[in-house]
């Protein structure tokens, strides 16, 4: 049930009895905020006004919860790694690592910093977590997935916001990837790090664009563009408007989060980033010895960089396991950080740490990330955001941003532009990028903190996460094909509207499948079914769109090219299961590896035992075999987005066109499945001309609920690549009454 249709709570309105704007469990952490307004345009989208900033940030906490209670409630205890206890045994995975690596101690410690250094902004945080607050409630008794679960929302604290941002970031640089590359170095030599270096399905991504006015119809800057993240439902990102007399501001929001921290705009300028594929966390081996203290306490000693032993803190916690037994866990922090990876007694089998040190000395993984060594997480830049006039103020604010590392993209109705990366990345030895470094050696150390480069804008600018501005503060970026593509799409035209900015978007060539194909024309005494298909997939146009069945042949071909690189001698060695905490391990399968990483094996000298041309033969004549199918490529594809609780009533999730290196960036795991969990978490282009001409989408809609009238009703269009227009006239839009 939407708010306004016979809702028995709503937000509050102007006139309306201030008491109820206050928390709803437990006292106000601030003062009552002013009155405030909320209307809704025929997407359900929430548009705010206030008449001032905290009754604003306070009415953007309270209608995200009424809107997506069961949504914050998942994520506020997959912060604190508390999510087992109503998810049951498949979450301590999660809960587990949370809790090792400290996420919302981290968090407490960054908000006791703001609020020490920074009252203003952490006074806007807690106006926030105030409307959550006041809106739990309300918005739990309209969502059956907590009496399902037995779940009932607990109050907010303050650091709850910084919590949720730090965990939906921890993993974004992709620190595990340094694992995997210490199993290739064991595997295939030094020589080989980074064989298989490129963006893969758990690396966050992204598409973004900026044209300037002189290529427009309306002589003024458009940017565009598209996050790309796993797909969830709810989903990840929320449509939403804020305006109270300092601003008015439109864009995407991260539930649980005040402001815009990554699209906006503000009427007179606008923003939007990318992942800058930046690596800023580090893996340090740990050797650790265990003694007892007083009363027969353990003690925990870690080797430093001068030699001498270290104390270690320690304590265990407990996980508490709906449907299972506790789970007691052990968390560790040298002084570099926190271990996140112990060796229960078998060091030598634990990924990254080697064999077991002569000292008996057991060794461990710790990591350190910026937000716990600085104590800051850069949220002094949301409400500056909000508060931006034009690029200069844009470029201020973000000098403070911290994680994680974005390039961006931003532009003004003056005509300015900025092109820049934001973020906090450390200076330290080359090595820490590559793989776990000992702790041990102060070559290690970090010393200091990388300034973030810039670039003038000449022509349009492009972000796919390939090589380019942050080239210097990054080890794997994405190939170049996503920018190569926005690059050729924008020079075919002069005259670029908002609404043709959909075209770019759904534009589904995908030039990766170049390098495979490339090797069929030298293939000789073929069958004659592998003839006719190789035929076909030289004919092919290289689009993988929805109606294609060409596009699912050559998908079956890369399957099975992918499945007979994976089974080659030369990759034994990484064939196995992984070691270590499950929660890694989607970065260390040899087969998802291969499948991204297949047009530079292809053609790199690294390997020249593998015989690429008998596998891609045989891969063809296997293909062949089995018949090619005349199966639409969204038959096959389609997209299955996460879930905390599995809903039996959920809509039969939609087909799609594209794949990981189109434009249309819908990843499916070549050589494993069709099926696209990873996709464009929203779509945006943003008018500088006039912000009514903006346009948006989300994969499923403005209402967290399963069934409520605006929980899927963008799916069928953001599935074809459409966008719904930005509302901004006042007078269009529906306001909420008690």
């Amino acid at each position: 049930m939407h708010i306004g249709e016979e809702s028995s709570v709503s937000s509050v309105s102007s006139g309306s009895d201030p008491e109820s704007n206050t928390g709803a469990q437990g006292e106000p952490h601030g003062q009552t905020p002013e009155s405030y307004d909320v209307f809704r345009d025929p997407w359900g989208i929430p548009h705010l006004r206030s008449s001032d900033e905290l009754g604003l940030a306070h009415a953007q906490g309270r209608v995200t919860a009424f809107d997506r209670a069961w949504q914050l409630a998942v994520e506020r205890h997959r912060a604190d790694g508390s999510s087992a206890s109503f998810l049951g045994p498949d979450s301590v995975v999660w809960d587990r690592f949370a809790r090792q690596s400290r996420l919302a101690d981290t968090a407490r410690l960054c908000y006791e910093a703001m609020e020490a250094d920074d009252p203003e902004t952490a006074a806007w945080v807690r106006a926030y977590v105030d409307g959550v607050n006041a809106g739990l409630a309300a918005g739990a008794a309209r969502d059956e997935r907590f009496a399902r679960t037995g779940l009932t929302p607990s109050p907010w604290e303050p650091w709850v916001p910084l919590a949720i941002w730090i965990a939906t970031h921890i993993l974004f640089a992709g620190f595990p990837t340094k694992l995997w590359r210490e199993r290739v170095a064991r595997a295939l030599g030094d020589d080989a790090l980074t064989l298989f270096a490129t963006d893969g399905p758990r690396i966050a991504g992204s598409n973004g664009w900026m044209v300037p006015g002189d290529r427009t119809t309306t002589g003024a800057a458009i940017i565009a563009g598209d996050p790309h993240r796993f797909i969830e439902d709810p989903g990840v990102y929320q449509q939403i408007r804020l305006s109270c007399p300092d601003y008015d501001v439109l864009g995407l929001a991260v539930p649980g989060v005040p402001g815009l921290a990554h699209f906006g705009h503000t009427g007179s300028a606008a923003w939007a980033i990318t992942n800058a594929m930046s690596d800023y966390q580090d893996l340090y081996v740990e050797r650790l010895r265990r003694g007892e203290g007083e009363g027969g306490a353990v003690v925990v000693e870690a080797l430093g960089p001068d030699g001498v032993w270290e104390a270690v803190a320690r304590h265990t916690e407990t996980i508490t396991v709906a449907g299972g037994d506790d789970v007691e866990v052990e968390v560790l922090e040298t002084s570099r950080g926190p271990v996140i990876v112990h060796a229960d007694g078998d060091p030598g089998a634990e990924p990254g740490t080697g064999a077991a040190p002569a000292d008996g000395s057991t060794q461990t993984l710790s990591l350190r990330y910026p937000p716990r060594v600085r104590r800051d997480l850069g949220f002094a830049a949301l409400p500056a955001l909000l508060r931006a006039r034009t690029v200069a103020d844009i470029d201020r604010a973000l000098d403070g941003w911290a994680e994680p590392v974005n390039v961006v993209h931003a532009a003004d109705t003056e005509g300015g532009l900025l092109h820049r990366v934001a973020g906090a990345v450390p200076l330290r030895h080359p090595a820490n990028r590559l793989r776990p470094v000992p702790a041990w050696d102060p070559e290690h150390a970090w010393r200091g903190w990388a300034p973030t480069p810039a670039e003038p804008v000449q022509g349009f600018a492009v972000m796919a996460n390939a090589r380019g501005i942050a080239s210097p503060l990054g080890v794997e970026f994405a190939p170049p094909h996503r920018a190569d593509r926005i690059r050729e799409l924008l020079s075919g035209s002069a005259d670029w509207s908002p609404k043709a900015m959909a075209d770019v978007h759904r534009d589904t060539y995908l030039a990766s499948a170049e390098p495979l194909l490339a090797l069929l024309p030298g293939f000789e005494e073929l069958t004659p079914a592998a003839r006719e298909l190789r035929t076909r997939l030289l004919a092919w146009d290289r689009r993988m769109e929805a109606e294609s069945t060409d596009a699912t042949v050559f998908a079956a071909f890369r399957t099975a090219t992918v499945r007979r690189f994976a089974a080659d001698p030369v990759f034994a060695d990484l064939a196995g299961a992984p070691a270590g905490p499950a929660v890694f391990h989607p970065w260390l399968y040899l087969l998802p590896k291969i499948g991204y990483a297949l047009e530079g094996l292809l053609t790199t000298p690294l390997v020249p035992e593998l015989d690429r041309a008998a596998h891609v033969r045989a891969a063809l004549e296997e293909t062949a075999a089995a018949g090619s199918p005349d199966t639409p490529w969204s038959e096959v594809h389609r997209l299955t987005p996460w879930q905390a609780v599995p809903d039996p009533d959920a809509p039969e999730w939609p087909g799609l066109g594209g794949d990981h290196d189109c434009v249309n960036a819908t990843s499916s795991v070549p050589g494993f499945t069709d099926l696209t969990a990873r996709a464009s978490a929203a779509r945006y282009v943003w008018d500088l001309a006039r912000r009514e001409d903006s346009l948006w989408a989300v994969p499923l809609g403005a209402d967290g609920v399963t069934g409520t009238a605006h929980h899927c009703d963008q799916l069928s269009l953001w599935a074809r690549c459409e966008l719904v227009p930005v509302v901004t006239d006042w007078a269009r839009l529906t306001k909420e009454s008690i």
